[in-house]
Parts: structure tokens; C-alpha cells; sequence
């Protein structure tokens, strides 16, 4: 792990970028606090901190020009509670692949008041019950949520949900938060069971039957935000196994077909995923 500096800051690749905002790369740094981002002097629109090993969305000074921050690819489970004071201008925050798991572990985001887009695809809260509706009512000004557009009606139906004491006490019942991160703490990782024999073997099953490679990139998304693919298979949705026929041509003109299996590249794919299963970020101090 690479601690975030102000030389590291300062040797980064610093771009105008495709929208013509002023960008800071710090991707793939493998960063695991945010930490000295005052050394940026508040010159980018963007900064992406994208691929590396944060854990919490903290830790930012005043800096009133930011207004996209790119955090796909870490390990963030909590959002500070102050967000809305050093970032005041927030406007676009990209959390896809995390490790956020309560719905009410996203309720400092409801202070960040110029916040319009969000995405939190591929974090374990995306599949709590009235995840969308919670968000929505919780970000009233959200209009991309998931790069999904949000509609009237979603908004009507979010606001008829948690309406009147008996939609706030539905909005708190809902809002479990994991337990309280203490800032610098150890990291800890959390040895829990193992998945059960026959999760296992619909995990295997599940990559001896993939079909292609958008399969295996679905497979992936399933394992890391903590789902076994397996088990949807048990409840009646199949794969199907099949030879991907590749065409070739050769110096004669005369067009051959070989058959491709693909289960081996889906091995290789997502194994690295399955031998994570048995080891679990704990968000707890």
C-alpha cells in the first residue's frame, strides 16, 4: 500500500479531461486512507481515486472546485459525516464496487445538498429492500441514480413511502448502520464460514456452464458484492453450456469453424473471486 503524500499528489498525472475539467489521476496507488488532499490547493473539477484500498470517504479538506469524484474499485463501507462541509460543490460520486452494505450508511450523502449523480452499483445495500426509493427520498435532488435516470414516478412513490410518521418510522426501521469506524483504526479482516458444500458446488457449476464473457463479468459482480451465483440456478434460472464457434479464414479463402470452449477462461476469471469468499472486510473498529 502507497501512503497518500503531497509528493505523491504532486507527481500524478494532472489533465484536462474529455468535459474540460481539470483532472487528478490517482488511480491504482493502492491508497489506503485519503489523507494530505490540501496539497491539491484546490485546482481540479475531478479527482479519481479509483482502484485503490480506502475504506472510508473521509478525510477531505475544504475543497470548494471539486465536483466529481471518481471512487469505483476500493473497499469503502462508510461515508463521513461531514462530507457536505469540505465538498460543497459535490455534484457527481461514482462508489460502483464497494463494500457499502446498510441503507443507512448512506444517509450522510443526504446533506450534500449540489449532489445529483450517484452510483453505487455493485455495493452489497443495492440489494436491500426499497434500496432505490430509499435513496431518492433520502436525495431529493438525485437525478442519475445507478446511471439510471430518476423518474417522477419514482419520486412520487418515494414520497408517498415515507410520508407522515408512519413513512419516517419505515425510513428508521430500514436505516441499519453498520457498526462505528474509527478513523485510522487497524484494518481488520474478519474470518467468517466458509460457503456451504452445495454453495460450492453451484459456484462450480455456475462457471462450468457460463456462456460468454459478459456471463463471467456477471459471476464476478455476484461474488463481490457477496452473492452466490449458484443459488439462483437452484431457484430455477439456468445457464446453458454451450461451444462458441470462431471463424476462420485461410490462405486459400476457404472458410473453417474450430469450436471454443470458454469454461477454462471463466475458470481463470473468476477464481480469484471465489478464494475471497472465506475472507470479509469488517467495517467494525
Amino acid at each position: 500500500m502507497v501512503k497518500l503524500t503531497a509528493e505523491l499528489i504532486e507527481q500524478a498525472a494532472q489533465y484536462t479531461n474529455a468535459v474540460r475539467d481539470r483532472e487528478l489521476d490517482l488511480r491504482g496507488y493502492k491508497i489506503p486512507v485519503l489523507e494530505n488532499l490540501g496539497a491539491t490547493l484546490d485546482q481540479f473539477d475531478t479527482i479519481d481515486l479509483s482502484d485503490n484500498e480506502i475504506r472510508k470517504l473521509d478525510g477531505f479538506p475544504l475543497l470548494k472546485r471539486l465536483k466529481t469524484l471518481l471512487m469505483n474499485n476500493n473497499r469503502i463501507c462508510r461515508i463521513g459525516e461531514t462530507l457536505e462541509q469540505s465538498l460543497p460543490d459535490l455534484k457527481e460520486l461514482i462508489l460502483t464496487s464497494n463494500n457499502i452494505q446498510e441503507l443507512g450508511d448512506l444517509d450522510p450523502l443526504a446533506s450534500v445538498k449540489s449532489l445529483s449523480l450517484l452510483s453505487l452499483l455493485r455495493n452489497p445495500v443495492t440489494n436491500k429492500k426499497h434500496y432505490r426509493l430509499y435513496v431518492i427520498n433520502k436525495i431529493p435532488q438525485i437525478r442519475v441514480l445507478d446511471f439510471q435516470k430518476v423518474k417522477m414516478k419514482e419520486r412520487q412513490e418515494a414520497e408517498k413511502m415515507f410520508k407522515g410518521k408512519r413513512g419516517a418510522q419505515l425510513a428508521k426501521d430500514i436505516a441499519k448502520q453498520t457498526k462505528t469506524f474509527t478513523p485510522g483504526a487497524a484494518l481488520q479482516t474478519e474470518m467468517k464460514t466458509g460457503p456451504s458444500a452445495a454453495d460450492v458446488e453451484a459456484i462450480k457449476n455456475a462457471i462450468a456452464n457460463a456462456t460468454s464473457l459478459a456471463e463471467v463479468e456477471r459471476l464476478k459482480g455476484l461474488l463481490q458484492s457477496g452473492h452466490i451465483p449458484g443459488r439462483e440456478l437452484r431457484s430455477g434460472i439456468a445457464f446453458n453450456l454451450h461451444l462458441y464457434k470462431n471463424t476462420l479464414t485461410t490462405n486459400d479463402g476457404k472458410v473453417m469453424n474450430s469450436l471454443v470452449k470458454e469454461r477454462e477462461l471463466c475458470v481463470l476469471l473468476v477464481l480469484a473471486v471465489i478464494c475471497k469468499i472465506d475472507a470479509v472486510d469488517d467495517c467494525s473498529s
